[in-house]
């Protein structure tokens, strides 16, 4: 008994300490980098009415906190360098932050090609070994949804880059500050604040969005009680994660009855299991004979979202939780048996898509030079999911401005120097509504930050197949959305048309991307005479049958990547609209487009389509030209559409 007062007593007092405590927000930590050539907001929580020193780099500047307990201060201009120490002192406690630079920060946002780690780009294990900048740092904010603007992040803290730190980190955001340190020679911190499969909506603030037709009667306040029942439900779900009954009841080696058929692989969203998060079991039984019994085994199952649990006899052969590595483990012949092997793999689905999702031909097992294709029926059994407990989709894409309140809103105060985005797949197929909510963004987050500071993105990709006729695209809709935008002042688009891959949403080549994104920097935020951007379409004349295409950035001049010198990746059209493939030279600062077929040229496009893998005009800077089109004819994702 007197022990449990006296546990009580202790706990009374840390509770009170805490609350009495100065606090700062997940952005300051150690290892930080602090923005340089502006003022410098240090902000943060105490008791309401205490006194709040801040020191640093010489200042010494003193606040008091408001009724609510929140206090805020302001540093003057520092020029970059360091490290320095970061001192906040209240009346009970005082807050030391260590190893601080003062240089810029890029805040680099958007979907998974944001989100995209090192470990998984190309030459990764040497990306990752070289990564030693102790000058960059960097801040991966954790994702967090929210009805309302929060005052915190929910959790994040600044590294050192360098090859401990680094395989984890945005692959796009790391190749981007590694050139421009090496340009500018100041430390350079990088903020990762992304979420894979997000749509542009749901990184807009709530008063901009509100202002839209479909949600103007939208009652914030009801829809927060119903997202507080929804936490509920999804608190009494992760109770049950950690006893879910395959573990327990070990289906890995007992599997039991109960298991329905699925064909994999494919997304579990795209089956009956439907838009469930959770743990599901699958299962999938293979033949050996005594001589492939005896020789080792490779087990192939291609990525899994987000994680696995692989067993082959009841035995676990591998796991991982990385949702885009792809899974090939090594089965000893003292797990194999002659006869009826069995595949158990557990998978834990966090949020978005979940399952062994890859493309058949990574499913196989092989023994020697025999491969076997796993691809096609296998079973499936759930432990525990969501829909179980009545969770409805809660995701980042379910109402407009939940990242935006939990990722953005918290850091508006911290000073950048602009920002990265890459985002845009999840919109495809609205591209008019993009023309629309894109420069809203960037508007958006410029006056929250009360600075137009620069903004550049990454123009999609090609992916997909290729087209074998000239034809309308969602994708290349999206991408002349994010074309238009360049309206915009200080602002500037990383083309890479030419680095996609037709089967893979995710390009491994995060290093030319990074590299073009600064190079728009250079040029737009801090003023360097140097070519940014490849051609980029001027004007149309028309000669006969003959379109003639007139360029901007051109550069040094035009250039194309064909032994023959012809162009490829144009179309051309009458007056029927009809487009056909053209035929395409250069002729010195212009392009010359003709086709037998259309003798009255009336439009031209370029590099429009899904994956336009034969697109091949350069500057000779090596920057490819962004595609166009000159017509305004009605797409596929024309006319007003909700939001």
């Amino acid at each position: 008994m007197r022990q449990n007062l006296l546990l009580i007593t202790l706990l009374f007092l840390v509770f009170f300490k805490s609350l009495g405590e100065v606090q700062l927000p997940k952005i300051f930590s150690d290892n930080m980098v602090i923005q340089r050539n502006t003022p410098v907001n240090v902000w943060g929580w105490s008791n309401k009415g205490e006194n709040i020193t801040i020191t640093f780099n010489g200042q010494t500047v003193k606040t008091k906190a408001d009724k609510s307990g929140y206090w805020t201060a302001t540093l003057k201009p520092m020029a970059h360098g360091g490290p320095f120490e970061l001192q906040v002192k209240g009346k009970s406690n005082t807050i030391a932050l260590k190893n601080i630079l003062i240089g810029d920060v890029w805040l680099g946002s958007g979907q998974s090609n944001m989100e995209w780690i090192i470990r998984n780009t190309n030459n990764a294990a040497n990306e990752i070994l070289e990564a030693n900048y102790p000058k960059i740092r960097l801040f991966t904010v954790e994702k967090k949804t929210s009805f309302s603007a929060e005052k915190d992040l929910a959790g994040g803290k600044w590294l050192e880059c360098n090859p401990n730190n680094i395989a984890d980190f945005s692959a796009v955001a790391y190749f981007f500050g590694r050139k421009l340190y090496k340009e500018l020679d100041v430390p350079i911190g990088l903020v990762n604040s992304s979420w894979g499969g997000t749509n542009i909506q749901t990184w807009i603030s709530w008063d901009i969005m509100s202002e839209k037709e479909k949600y103007k009667d939208y009652d914030i306040k009801k829809l927060e009680e119903s997202a507080r029942d929804m936490t509920a439900r999804q608190q009494r779900y992760e109770q049950a994660l950690p006893n879910e009954k395959g573990m327990i009841e070990k289906w890995y080696s007992n599997p039991g009855e109960g298991w329905k058929n699925i064909a994999l692989p494919k997304l579990w969203e795209s089956t009956e299991i439907g838009n469930a998060d959770g743990v599901i079991w699958f299962k999938k039984e293979f033949e050996l004979d005594a001589s492939k019994a005896g020789q080792p085994l490779t087990l192939s199952l291609g990525p899994i979202d987000d994680q696995d649990q692989t067993y082959v006899n009841g035995h676990l052969v591998g796991s991982s939780a990385n949702y885009s590595e792809n899974r090939n483990y090594t089965i000893a012949p003292n797990v194999l048996v002659e006869g009826k092997n069995t595949i158990v793999v557990r998978v834990s689905d966090t949020g978005g898509g979940g399952g062994i999702y890859g493309k058949p031909e990574q499913l196989y097992y092989q023994v020697g030079n025999d491969k076997v294709s796993l691809a096609g029926e296998w079973q499936y059994k759930p432990s525990v999911t969501t829909t179980e407990f009545g969770i409805s989709n809660t995701g980042p894409n379910s109402f407009p401005s939940l990242l935006y309140n939990g990722m953005i809103a918290p850091i508006i105060q911290f000073p950048i120097t602009g920002v990265i985005w890459y985002q845009g797949e999840s919109n495809t197929g609205e591209a008019h509504k993009y023309r629309e909510l894109f420069p809203q963004l960037i508007n958006n987050w410029r006056g929250k930050w009360k600075k137009e500071f620069p903004f550049l993105w990454v123009q999609l990709a090609n992916f997909m197949a290729p087209d074998s006729l000239p034809a309308e695209s969602g994708w290349a809709e999206l991408r002349e959305a994010q074309s238009m935008t360049l309206s915009l002042p200080k602002t500037g688009q990383a083309v890479i048309i030419d680095i996609g891959e037709e089967k893979d949403i995710h390009p491994r080549n995060k290093q030319d991307v990074g590299y073009r994104l600064a190079l728009a920097a250079l040029k737009v935020g801090y003023n360097k005479d140097l070519v940014y951007s490849g051609p980029t379409y001027d004007r149309m004349e028309v000669n006969g049958n003959k379109a003639i295409i007139y360029f901007k950035n051109q550069g040094s001049g035009l250039q194309v990547k064909d032994k023959y010198g012809y162009v490829k990746g144009f179309a051309i059209a009458g007056e029927d609209k009809k487009f056909v493939w053209a035929k395409a030279f250069v002729d010195g600062d212009k392009v010359i487009v003709q086709s037998e077929e259309v003798q009255k040229p009336v439009a031209v496009r370029y590099g429009w389509g899904n994956n336009p893998d034969d697109a091949n005009l350069y500057n000779k800077e090596k920057l490819p030209a962004s595609p166009f089109r000159t017509d305004k004819w009605t797409g596929i994702t024309e006319g007003k559409s909700e939001y």
